[in-house]
């Protein structure tokens, strides 16, 4: 890779959001990802759920409530009305609000860097790398 390569990316920062059923057991499944470019204000989440480990972990987990989480957080990270109390913060304030530490259903992992040009494609291949 070139230095002109590098100078064309920005640092980006990302976590998996992990779905852990009965945090009791701390048994754990990624479930999506969350990815903050300061450079570009620019912060996303997607999310998948894959309901067969969620019912492996924890046969009567609440499927429509973890769902309902993912989305939530899919929604702070749009913005607007779809981020509730977050709706006038900006990215960074979102992002760090979503990574913050909780012993909920769904929870962050610790947080991660990388290089981009395109943080909406870092958000695509992190889900196909780590989530899917």
């Amino acid at each position: 890779m070139s230095e002109r390569d590098v100078s064309e990316r920005d640092v980006f920062e990302y976590a998996l959001l992990r779905v852990v059923p009965r945090v009791e057991r701390g048994e754990c499944f990624n479930a999506g990802v969350v990815v903050y470019c300061r450079a570009k204000s620019f912060v996303a989440a997607r999310t998948y759920l894959d309901e067969g480990k969620l019912k492996a972990l924890d046969p009567r987990a609440d499927v429509t409530g973890v769902r309902a989480a993912l989305r939530a957080v899919e929604g702070v990270c749009r913005g607007g009305e779809d981020a509730g109390q977050a709706a006038r913060d900006d990215a960074g304030r979102r992002f760090r609000w979503l990574i913050a530490p909780r012993s909920t259903v769904v929870q962050p992992g610790p947080v991660h860097t990388g290089l981009t040009s395109d943080p909406q494609a870092e958000v695509e291949r992190l889900l196909d790398l780590l989530v899917r």
